[in-house]
């Protein structure tokens, strides 16, 4: 077996390679602003542009039975570089698609990759 090969083949199956990272997204940072009335909007704000891998979840992992009715999770789970500032309450686009991040998991070694389980919103929800 040759070098190129025996480095190749032992590279972990959990770690996308690099280039399955070819997905560009977009951190979209929400924005709250008084609506004045007492309460107050969100909207999202474009931030840096991501660069990732997407991969769906299984059909078992999309709805969760609690109290008698079913609410949605995540749909998909997306990897990306590790870096500071990323929170639940923000968004990834991905084009005209969008993601809720539902939760953040840092794998591998420390500071190296960032999985968030997310979950697609409707088209019409976006």
């Amino acid at each position: 077996m040759t070098r190129f090969s025996t480095r190749f083949s032992t590279r972990s199956s959990t770690r996308p390679a690099l280039g399955a990272r070819r997905r560009r997204f977009v951190l979209e940072r929400p924005v709250e602003e008084p609506d004045g009335f007492g309460g107050s909007l969100r909207r999202y704000v474009a931030g840096p542009v991501l660069w990732g891998a997407i991969e769906p979840l299984g059909e078992a992992e999309r709805v969760r039975l609690r109290g008698g009715r079913a609410d949605p999770v995540a749909t998909h789970r997306i990897t990306l570089r590790a870096r500071d500032g990323l929170a639940p309450a923000m968004r990834l686009a991905a084009g005209p698609r969008r993601f809720v991040i539902r939760s953040l998991d840092a794998a591998g070694p420390p500071g190296r990759d960032l999985v968030c389980r997310v979950e697609e919103l409707p088209a019409g929800l976006a």
